[in-house]
């Protein structure tokens, strides 16, 4: 709702700030194991479509979910966990699936944790790990970019013919940054920022090495 910006540092605490830019709450973040250490990263968050839920992809292995509610000063709860078997690297929140979050995983795959049953489905599994994802702005598809540079596009329904995967593209680099606008935009260590179609043809990129 652009009213809440969260911020999470490296001691695994997210810190909410609000619309004028002041830090108006905290919470730490916990292990997968509760009995466990400390020692993992928060590799991201994202918000509901709603804004009252926050997800936070760890690198233990783990997804919290939690419900934050609307207003400042709602109680803070964990809502949903889907524990994998190998690290969580990334996650993004489509905004026409308000009950479904997407995640990556170290080991290739492309998760939905479905919120209602509490379980995790796999979208689609790769030979790469998964470095960056992103939702596509009318919220029915995700992107995610692999570690061998891959860029792959799901749609959960296209044009009504249900669901699709594909390899959009192979980029220059690692595509560490991933975005899908009007275009999809992809960027690395190579310096350079590209613009492709949803084919994977390029139109347009910047060079700024």
């Amino acid at each position: 709702n652009n009213k809440r910006v969260a911020v999470v540092t490296t001691d695994r605490v997210v810190h909410l700030f609000d619309d004028n830019g002041d830090r108006r709450d905290k919470f730490s973040t916990k292990p997968a194991d509760s009995a466990g250490t400390r020692n993992y990263m928060v590799r991201g968050m994202a918000w509901s479509p709603d804004s009252a839920k926050l997800a936070v992809a760890q690198s233990d292995n783990i997804v919290f979910v939690y419900k934050l509610g609307t207003e400042w000063g709602d109680k803070k709860s964990i809502c949903n966990k889907f524990h994998q078997q190998s690290a969580i690297t990334c996650v993004c929140w489509p905004s026409e699936h308000p009950h479904e979050v997407v995640f990556g995983l170290a080991e290739g795959k492309v998760k939905i944790g479905a919120l209602r049953s509490n379980k995790p489905m796999t979208l689609y599994a790769t030979d790469s790990y998964v470095v960056s994802c992103c939702a596509r702005m009318d919220g029915n598809g995700v992107l995610s970019g692999h570690l061998d540079g891959t860029v792959y596009r799901f749609v959960f329904d296209e044009n009504g013919r249900g669901a699709m995967q594909t390899q959009v593209c192979q980029h220059t680099c690692v595509p560490y940054a991933l975005a899908w606008g009007e275009s999809i935009c992809c960027a690395g260590n190579d310096q350079k920022v590209v613009f492709y179609d949803n084919d994977g043809i390029v139109l347009q990129h910047f060079d700024y090495s």
